[in-house]
């Protein structure tokens, strides 16, 4: 059987978990911040929007252009 711990030694030992937790949160807010912050994603992925973007709008035209030519006939 494990022996009583004192009441500091419980405190201290809560203490310490608290700030473990403290800076566990501190760095998820970081990264969840990091993460969401969309204009530092689109600026760190510049190319591959911009292709993205260009691919897109040549689906797109040419789908319109296609159903114009297919509406015409």
């Amino acid at each position: 059987m494990p022996a009583a711990r004192r009441p500091q030694e419980i405190r201290a030992s809560v203490e310490a978990t608290r700030q473990e937790l403290e800076s566990s949160i501190n760095d998820l807010q970081s990264k969840v911040r990091e993460l969401t912050n969309w204009r530092s994603q689109l600026n760190q992925h510049r190319r591959e929007v911009l292709i993205g973007a260009a691919v897109a709008g040549f689906v797109i035209g040419g789908g319109v252009a296609a159903l114009v030519g297919f509406t015409r006939r």
